[in-house]
C-alpha cells in the first residue's frame, strides 16, 4: 500500500499523537525559567513574550514571536529545564508537541525536517543580527529595527498593528536602553510620520529610514 505523503502544515494545524491544541489567554504563562522542558511549541495564532531573569532578579525580553515561529526548542537540544520564560503577549492559539513526537516527526519525515532546519538557520541569522544590531547600532535605530521586525516588514507591503498593548518597559528592555529614551523616540517616530496610533500601533514603511540612515 502507497505510504500517505506527510504534510508538514496539517501535522502542525491539528492533534495527534504527542500533539495538542493549547489556548491561552492574554498575559497568561506559558511555561517558566526552571520549569521541565519536555516539549516545544509551534505559535497558530497570537503573540509571544520570551524573557530571562538573571540571578540578580532582573528581566529582559529576549523576544517577541509569532504565527508560525516555534519556541521552547532547547528541548531537543537536550536542556532538561527551561533557560527561559514564556509569556502570551495576546490571546493565543498553540499546538504543544512533544519531544519524542517532535524527534519522531524529525526523524521519519525529511519535508519537515527540511522545513524546521530551514527555520532554525533563520533564527540563528536573526540572532547574529541582533547581536551585531546591539553592539554597533544607536538606540533610535535599535527601537526602528525592533518595531518593523514586530510589524513583519517585508513580508506583507501595507503597515500592520504590532500589539496593541506592548509596553514601553518591553521595547526598553529589547532595545537595552532606558524606558524614558523609548518615549522620546517613540515620539520622534510619530511626530515624523513614521508610525501612528489607531487603537494599535500601526508601523510605516518609512521609519526604515531611520535603520538605513548613517
Amino acid at each position: 500500500m502507497k505510504k500517505r505523503a506527510f504534510d508538514p502544515s496539517t501535522f502542525l494545524a491539528t492533534i495527534g499523537v504527542g500533539r495538542k491544541i493549547v489556548s491561552v489567554s492574554r498575559r497568561q504563562a506559558i511555561f517558566a525559567q526552571g520549569d521541565v522542558a519536555d516539549a516545544g511549541f509551534y505559535i497558530q495564532d497570537g503573540k509571544v513574550r520570551l524573557t530571562v531573569v538573571s540571578t540578580t532578579g532582573k528581566e529582559a525580553t529576549i523576544g517577541i514571536l509569532g504565527e508560525k515561529d516555534f519556541f521552547g526548542k532547547g528541548s531537543l537540544a537536550g536542556q532538561s529545564v527551561r533557560m527561559g520564560s514564556a509569556t502570551a503577549l495576546t490571546a493565543c492559539q498553540l499546538l504543544r508537541i512533544e519531544k519524542r513526537a517532535m524527534m519522531d516527526a524529525l526523524h521519519r519525515e525529511h519535508t519537515f525536517s527540511d522545513m524546521f532546519l530551514g527555520y532554525l538557520l533563520a533564527r540563528n541569522i536573526r540572532y547574529e543580527e541582533d547581536l551585531v544590531d546591539q553592539l554597533f547600532n544607536s538606540s533610535e535605530k535599535r527601537l526602528a529595527r525592533i518595531l518593523l521586525l514586530l510589524a513583519h516588514f517585508g513580508k506583507e507591503d501595507v503597515p500592520e498593528r504590532v500589539v496593541s498593548k506592548i509596553s514601553q518597559e518591553t521595547l526598553a528592555e529589547m532595545v537595552g536602553t532606558t524606558r524614558s529614551r523609548v518615549s522620546f523616540f517613540m515620539n520622534r517616530f510619530r511626530k515624523l510620520g513614521f508610525i501612528h496610533y489607531n487603537g494599535g500601533l500601526l508601523v510605516h514603511r518609512s521609519l526604515l529610514n531611520v535603520v538605513l540612515h548613517d
